[in-house]
């Protein structure tokens, strides 16, 4: 059996899809879960309340942890420590391997243009610290061996959903306003295809190589501006790119009305220099080769239009 925690997500839902290739057993869990393939059992927990998390697990040969909890810094301090430690103990109790899906917050932001598993960890953010507090507590798990485990990291995500190319370009772009951008269009900004970083994890978690180690997710290596991406999803969008850049100052103005907006400014510095994020490792090491961006944007589009 294996277990995908937070199976309602973007990230969870792909998961399901890869994992297909290695396992017909594959548990769902959330608040509400819903099947992806025939096969899978549904098991609805709260993944806060420990004896929840140690119900789901049970059985698991592999969990992959994708939870995501709202995009608030209380929210996150109040329940990832929480949550990662009822998965540690509940993997633990159990013999299972635990696969924890990451993003690159806890990365020294003087290095983020060129991030690879040996980038320094010094947070610059509220919830970059938390990410870094619960990533430490997994890995110091697993130095004492009292734990099987891994840590998948992706960079931003580019996928129909949670997706910071959608939000702020194609989905403006496709109503005939500009496409919007933190600080400027000019800098390096690399995306992580969802599909992408589903099948990387499912691979991870189904190579015994792979375990105790930080493993960056497979995302195309092309040094891509803000306005190549934009000029891509207006040219699927099939209108004239156009471009808005947003000042840091804006957003904080913009914070005083809206709880989301009040969050993003401390993570402007990914914007304002180059992020370009190397998963040359695992390209490597599985012979992978990740989805080009003008193929990913095609189909991100093609969703969308969808509706």
């Amino acid at each position: 059996m294996q277990t995908i925690l937070g199976a309602g997500g973007a990230i969870g839902q792909e998961l399901a899809k890869a994992l297909t290739k290695f396992t017909k057993d594959i548990r769902l869990v959330s608040r509400n879960p819903k099947k992806i393939s025939e096969n899978d059992q549904l098991f609805s927990a709260d993944l806060t309340k420990n004896e929840e998390v140690d119900k789901a697990i049970e059985g698991s040969e592999i969990v992959y942890l994708t939870v995501g909890f709202e995009y608030k810094t209380k929210v996150w301090r109040e329940k990832w420590p929480l949550l990662m430690r009822n998965v540690i103990d509940a993997c633990k109790n159990h013999n299972t391997k635990l696969v924890f899906f990451d993003n690159v917050y806890m990365y020294d932001k003087e290095f983020i243009n060129h991030m690879t598993e040996e980038t320094p960890i010094r947070p610059s953010s509220k919830k970059g610290e938390v990410r870094n507090e619960i990533s430490q507590m997994l890995m110091d798990e697993v130095e004492k061996d009292q734990l099987t485990a891994l840590i998948a990291r992706s960079a931003d995500f580019l996928g129909v959903h949670n997706s910071i190319p959608v939000e702020m370009a194609a989905k403006p772009l496709l109503k005939n306003k500009k496409a919007n951008w933190i600080s400027g269009f000019d800098k390096i900004h690399s995306f992580t295809y969802i599909p992408d970083a589903a099948e990387g994890t499912a691979i991870l978690g189904n190579a015994p190589e792979a375990y105790g180690q930080v493993w960056h997710l497979p995302t195309d290596p092309s040094p891509l501006t803000a306005r190549q991406w934009v000029d891509m999803i207006a040219e699927e969008a099939g209108t004239k790119p156009r471009y808005n850049a947003l000042p840091v100052w804006m957003m904080r103005i913009a914070g005083l009305l809206s709880s989301i907006m009040r969050e993003f400014p401390e993570m402007a510095y990914q914007y304002d220099r180059d992020y370009f994020f190397d998963s040359s490792k695992f390209n490597e090491h599985f012979k992978y080769t990740p989805v080009k961006p003008k193929a990913a944007v095609k189909e991100v589009m093609k969703e969308l239009k969808k509706g």
